[in-house]
């Protein structure tokens, strides 16, 4: 059991990541190829992966450098993924270039007394190695991370959207209170589902909650407890969604006016109830049109009990900028998805 102490100060700086953090993503992903734990939610990234490292020199590079340092396990270095990939992947690499020697030396001895680090592992304290490192990490999200990117992009936009929600009707302890199974929230403290017994104080500093796409079940956070908090979790909807099809037939199916303005009413999210009254619909009509929008890959929904909420993939951002950027763009009617 994990559990974070909250002070006052710590509600006024407490955020939700908007955008996939890289490096976490790297790990989680990791983990998810050293398992068949959670292989089915993931299987279609699963096999396509698979097929791209298979007797390739990034799979070599994956097995002798990534997964011995970043093992699925209840510890790996806290330099691997650094606060500063808030920023992007180029920010979040060149911090663990740029880590001090003697903290790397700490966390590979860490490492290395739960038995995991392998024997190469101390020559991390030495700039070359930690570059070699960070080369095969790039490659390796470029190649079986960065394809997938408008999905992963799209379900963390939906989380936050969803959360937003949240707090806006229920306040900060309706966020905290809702949002995993794995957490429960007894003011000041949120209890976490973890794989070791500890306590977080945040004391003052805030707690940075990061949806993960491929964190599964269990939430993450630093070992060492002075750096700046974070906690990686589950994206609500535990299952990614298959990649909206290829075939242009549930693109032909939006041209119309009605799902034109569906689509500008999802801009900044809308409950299927919401979008039926923008619309001027019954609400099983709505469904009709939701249902045809995410097929085709333009929006995504979410539940959270008995509301769905639906937003824009950016698939549909781009679409919807395209129809307001074109001559005579403000008649709905006018989209050409053929282009």
């Amino acid at each position: 059991m994990l559990r974070i102490h909250f002070t006052h100060e710590d509600f006024t700086r407490l955020r939700v990541a908007g955008t996939p953090d890289p490096l976490w993503e790297i790990a989680c992903s990791l983990h998810r190829l050293q398992t068949t734990r959670g292989r089915w939610a993931y299987a279609d990234w699963y096999r396509t992966t698979r097929d791209t490292l298979a007797g390739t020199g990034l799979g070599a590079a994956v097995r002798r450098l990534l997964i011995p340092v970043l093992p699925r396990a209840s510890y790996f270095p806290d330099c691997l993924t650094p606060y500063e990939a808030v920023d992007g992947l180029d920010r979040g690499l060149a911090a663990i270039v740029d880590t001090p020697p003697a903290r790397v030396a700490q966390e590979v001895s860490r490492l290395d007394r739960v038995g995991l680090a392998p024997p190469w592992a101390p020559r991390l304290v030495e700039r070359g190695t930690r570059e070699e490192l960070v080369r095969a990490m790039r490659a390796y999200h470029e190649a079986v991370i960065a394809p997938h990117h408008d999905r992963v992009c799209a379900a963390i936009a939906g989380e936050r959207a969803l959360w937003a929600r949240r707090t806006l009707d229920s306040g900060i302890d309706g966020l905290l209170d809702g949002l995993s199974p794995v957490m429960r929230w007894h003011s000041p403290v949120l209890h976490v589902d973890y794989v070791e017994d500890r306590d977080l104080y945040l004391d003052g500093r805030g707690l940075r909650l990061v949806p993960s796409y491929f964190c599964w079940q269990l939430p993450i956070s630093m070992a060492d407890g002075a750096l700046p908090p974070v906690l990686v979790y589950p994206l609500a909807d535990s299952r990614p969604r298959a990649a909206a099809p290829a075939a242009d037939a549930p693109l032909a199916a939006l041209l119309g006016g009605t799902r034109a303005a569906a689509l500008r009413s999802l801009a900044v999210g809308a409950t299927t109830s919401e979008l039926a009254r923008n619309l001027g619909v019954s609400p099983s009509t709505a469904t009709h049109h939701t249902t045809v929008l995410r097929d085709a890959g333009l929006i995504t929904s979410r539940r959270w009990h008995n509301i769905v909420l639906h937003t824009l993939t950016p698939l549909g951002a781009a679409v919807l900028r395209r129809t307001t950027a074109a001559p005579g763009g403000s008649s709905a009617t006018g989209v050409d998805f053929r282009s």
